[in-house]
């Protein structure tokens, strides 16, 4: 069988035109859908692969995007993932991932990377370390497409998607409170990113509408460049606050890891979840129900926010010139579980 048939092959075996069987291929509005169909099926048949490199050249670009994450080993991340490669497929693109490990120089060297091998455009979600968007910025102004996603700024002025995080937090800060526990503490990264600064002022404009008082002694900071770090900072974050005189009976926890972390560390500690302490957090983890106790959990639409940050950079794409940018969060649900529910 002849693997290497090409668009000629396919318009001489229809008694097409090269130009209709390419737009055919491509669905063109220009094509019926009868002529699309024939010309469809007979590529899948006879198994065309397209000359990427030929148009890629035709259109000038690479039909590439670079995505830059902190780390693939997460449910989250990997959700958000599976959202950009879906629409990169539908539409014709490659992906190129690369992580930042939670990295500004490494981030860094993976866009430059990216720019200097062709991409179309650059997803990117900073890493904690990031605080200057300048090199990003230079590279925007030079004429690269560049979209946020989950994690955003003020500093860049560009498409931006993400979750609700004020809103994710104040619910969850709330739903603790409102099932009995009215000592919360509150665990999250030490970044400057919005998505940690959105969740820490949505569980304290919760604790203000519920007259609760703040209290700083029951906020802790951790940083997490890497698993081993994450858990001795997350270990001595639990064992500060629950040595507290007046110790926390719930827990709010800001980013995927942490949570799931925090759970185990807490059922090794000794304490009884959630007879001593409740606990509730961002997380997309599918073993939540599976966890002992099962967690509660604040999901993201993640497939969503990759999927529709994708969108927006293919159409900033064929659009360089557009200056007219938008920032779309999406709602979180709450799913509670054992870890917050209420006790006697």
């Amino acid at each position: 069988m002849n693997t290497n048939i090409t668009l000629r092959d396919i318009a001489k075996a229809l008694n097409l035109s090269i130009s209709t069987v390419s737009r055919a291929l491509t669905d063109s509005y220009q094509i019926g859908d009868e002529t699309k169909q024939k010309v469809v099926a007979y590529a899948k048949e006879h198994h065309y692969i397209p000359n990427r490199m030929a148009k890629s050249l035709k259109e000038g670009k690479s039909r590439s995007i670079g995505v830059v994450v902190c780390s693939i080993d997460n449910n989250f991340v990997a959700q958000m993932l599976d959202g950009i490669d879906q629409y990169c497929t539908d539409h014709n693109y490659q992906l190129i991932i690369m992580q930042s490990k939670e990295s500004f120089e490494q981030e860094k060297a993976c866009v430059n990377l990216l720019y200097a091998g062709g991409i179309d455009g650059l997803l990117i979600s900073p890493a904690y370390q990031t605080t200057d968007f300048d090199y990003l910025i230079a590279l925007q102004k030079a004429g690269l497409p560049i979209v946020l996603f989950d994690r955003l700024s003020d500093h860049m002025n560009t498409h931006k998607v993400a979750s609700d995080n004020f809103k994710g937090a104040y619910d969850a800060t709330m739903h603790l409170i409102n099932n009995g526990y009215t000592s919360i503490a509150h665990i999250s990264s030490n970044t400057k990113l919005s998505m940690a600064t959105d969740r820490f002022e949505g569980y304290k404009k919760a604790l203000k509408d519920s007259g609760l008082v703040y209290r700083e002694e029951l906020v802790k900071f951790c940083d997490t460049p890497n698993a081993i770090s994450l858990h001795q900072n997350l270990e001595k974050a639990i064992q500060e606050l629950m040595a507290l005189a007046k110790k926390p009976t719930g827990i709010f926890t800001a980013t995927d890891q942490l949570t799931t972390k925090c759970l185990s560390l807490i059922n090794q500690l000794g304490y009884q979840i959630p007879t001593d302490v409740a606990l509730i957090g961002f997380s997309n983890t599918d073993l939540a129900d599976a966890l002992h106790p099962s967690l509660s959990t604040i999901h993201q639409p993640a497939f969503e926010i990759g999927n529709l940050a994708t969108k927006q950079l293919l159409a900033l794409i064929d659009n360089k010139e557009s200056k007219s940018y938008d920032t779309v969060l999406l709602d979180t649900t709450i799913q509670a579980r054992v870890s917050s529910q209420k006790t006697n």
